[in-house]
């Protein structure tokens, strides 16, 4: 038997019990504590981060690089040094047998002196990192680094060949832990990695066992590649699977038909000052047909920033009220579900139905009268009620629903956990569900983690909504920029100010709105500046935002808490500080608070000139307004979780998927998943 085999090992071995393979006391807390790994399964399904092509390396360069490579060199010379009190350790290489232009690197790990034991002169190294000049050196600091033995029997793993790189955890280095992985997968058999997706639905002849060996140690790219989609396939059928077994189990139930004649809706429609867009009058159609029927809805309603999502959720509840049900809308802040109330009021009090609000504060800025608390009083009619709140309303029970809650409406959906979700459809019997998102999200995420919802997509904008033209500037050009915003101010226009921070912060360099409040103020003399962050009381933040919203401040400053639903037709400007910290969509939702009235509107994102890179990945913000263009660079970018919100989703991450380019792959998923199901 090879030496590389352990012997008698399976799938669900213990790692603790394998010492056989090098682990030691030392490295099984990192495996344990530190990765989360357990046992062999646990162990095979740790995939690395990254990969090395060691059949070639890079040539050492001899100037800065942009990005980080991989060489392999022969340590010539290594010492502890001394700058002032910090210590820190170098290690010169030079490519292996020298190099006739006399390129050299030096490796630099500050306050690590354990280094001077670990890297000796004469040590053969693979290195990786971003080379940069420190005077007329060229280093890396603080590289990845390995140090080769070709005498070991595990070599194989480790040079002339694409090798994987893994995440790690302190007590245990890189070639310990994928000489483990080599030998676990040498000991393992195929039958300890059984097929998932049914036979033939792959164009390769990949078995799974095939594609977890290849993940690891790949032959090539090309046969990495093909691994790699295998493996995206198996993962979006198990996703679809649970999305499409989660729809049925929600079918199965049966539903209850919510739907009045439409009478209110014929009214309403009728008495708005503007006329609806055809994508709005489409969605109000396709809610009326599931809200007429005994399938229970379960639909997203996306919209880019001002497409009218609200629009089209007071149609719906106008059919669910009209049906003698009471309805609900849970919003993510106070600030917005007030901003609800008070629209809801305005369009439904003509139509005699009952708005109410309930939310987490003990009393309200606003008089009684005309911001109450929640009352569980019907409209004394035949209609239902509209309670609009916070995550204050699952607190509540059936009985403040006195009509039964026939509609759940949800408004920034992402911003609310799957359980929360869950309480508030308890509340009802079998209620239908909208929720809405004004982030708009790619095609393959959609598919992928929304595959147990019907989507409905507002992809234009209302009339008379104004361009806003956006650019990009140095943090340093705040005194033109000043001289911008006081121009329109005195034209009677209003502003916003942003920051990423609300307090400064040792860790970050950033800007921040508090200690920046004062230098608006006094730039500003003659205007009225207001102050709005996270960490003020509801009824301060309510006081700040009824001053801004009625006229009496001009500028407020304020950090990200205004990018969810404030609504200030008057305000046409907004600088946004630190543009760098913020995503695309992020900042997309952000200047979404502009452009809402007649005037142009200008959006000035502000950066630290160091960050060249951020002007370049933000450029597409100048160029459009197609909230899901910018969604899908903001992907490519950044990844699915700040557009998702996937930690509240329920659903796995998704290891393998390029959001982007498998969207063929969703949609061959969903329909092997389908098939699954139908042979349960």
């Amino acid at each position: 038997m090879s030496e590389l085999v352990i012997p008698d090992l399976t799938i669900e071995t213990p790692l603790a019990e394998i010492s056989k393979a090098g682990i030691t006391k030392k490295n099984l807390p990192a495996l344990e504590d530190g990765l989360g790994l357990l046992t062999v399964r646990d162990l095979v399904n740790h995939f690395p981060r990254r990969y090395e092509d060691r059949t070639r390396f890079v040539q050492f360069p001899d100037q800065p690089m942009d990005e980080p490579v991989c060489l392999r060199g022969e340590v010539t010379d290594a010492n502890t040094k001394f700058a002032g009190r910090r210590r820190f350790f170098e290690a010169t290489i030079e490519p292996p047998g020298g190099d006739i232009l006399g390129n050299r690197i030096v490796l630099r790990w500050f306050n690590m002196p354990f280094m001077s034991k670990a890297i000796l002169v004469g040590h053969d190294l693979v290195v990786y990192g971003r080379p940069k000049m420190s005077g007329p050196r060229l280093v890396m600091d603080h590289p990845d680094y390995e140090i080769l033995d070709r005498g070991s029997p595990l070599s194989e793993a480790h040079m002339d060949r694409i090798v994987p790189v893994y995440g790690l955890a302190s007590g245990i280095n890189q070639k310990t832990l994928r000489g483990l992985m080599y030998r676990a997968l040498e000991s393992l058999t195929d039958e300890d990695f059984p097929q998932i997706l049914p036979p033939g639905t792959t164009a390769n002849d990949l078995t799974r066992a095939a594609a977890v060996r290849e993940t690891h140690f790949p032959k090539s790219f090309e046969t990495l590649e093909a691994a790699r989609l295998y493996l995206a396939l198996e993962e979006f059928t198990l996703l679809q699977f649970e999305l499409l077994k989660r729809r049925r189990a929600s079918e199965s139930s049966g539903g209850v038909v919510h739907c009045g004649p439409g009478y209110l809706l014929e009214d309403f429609l009728k008495a708005l000052p503007f006329q609806p867009t055809d994508a709005q009058t489409r969605t109000i159609g396709e809610i009326r047909a599931d809200l007429n029927s005994n399938r229970p809805m379960i639909r997203m309603l996306q919209g880019d920033v001002g497409a009218g999502k609200t629009l089209v959720a007071a149609g719906a509840i106008l059919l669910a009220v009209e049906a003698g049900f009471d309805a609900a809308l849970m919003a993510p802040t106070q600030i917005l579900a007030e901003q609800h109330y008070r629209t809801f009021k305005e369009w439904f009090d003509p139509l005699d139905i009952t708005v109410n609000l309930k939310t987490g504060a003990k009393k309200t800025a606003a008089s009684a009268d005309d911001l109450p608390l929640f009352s569980a009083a019907g409209s004394g009619g035949k209609e239902g009620t509209l309670t609009v709140g916070t995550h204050a309303l699952i607190h509540g029970t059936v009985e403040q629903f006195p009509n039964g809650l026939g509609l759940v409406v949800i408004d920034e959906q992402h911003k609310f956990g799957v359980d929360q979700r869950a309480k508030l459809i308890a509340l009802g019997n079998k209620p239908d569900v909208l929720v809405m998102t004004a982030t708009p999200i790619p095609r393959t995420l959609t598919l992928a983690f929304y595959g147990d919802l019907d989507v409905s997509i507002l992809d234009e904008l209302p009339k008379g909504r104004q361009a806003i033209i956006t650019g990009i500037r140095d943090n340093s050009k705040i005194k033109e920029a000043t001289k911008f915003v006081r121009e329109h101010l005195e034209n009677g226009r209003q502003a916003y100010i942003v920051y990423p921070l609300i307090e400064e912060s040792e860790k970050v360099k950033s800007a921040a709105a508090t200690k920046e409040f004062d230098s608006w103020v006094k730039r500003f003399d003659s205007f009225e500046c207001g102050l709005l962050h996270g960490k003020m009381s509801a009824d301060e933040k309510e006081m700040v935002m009824a001053d801004f919203r009625d006229g009496k401040t001009d500028v407020l400053v304020s950090t990200t808490v205004i990018e969810v639903g404030v609504d200030v037709p008057n305000a046409n400007m907004m600088i946004i500080f630190n543009a760098e910290r913020f995503g695309l969509a992020q900042i997309h939702q952000l200047r979404g608070r502009i452009g809402r009235g007649e005037h142009k509107s200008f959006c000035i994102l502000m950066c630290d000139p160091e960050k060249s890179d951020a002007r370049l990945r933000m450029k597409i913000l100048e160029e459009t307004r197609d909230g899901f263009l910018i969604a899908e660079e903001d992907l490519r970018q950044r990844g699915p979780g700040e557009v998702l919100g996937t930690q509240q989703s329920g659903l796995p991450d998704l290891k393998f998927v390029e959001y982007l380019g498998d969207s063929r792959l969703v949609e061959q998923s969903r329909q092997i998943a389908e098939q699954m199901l139908d042979a349960r």
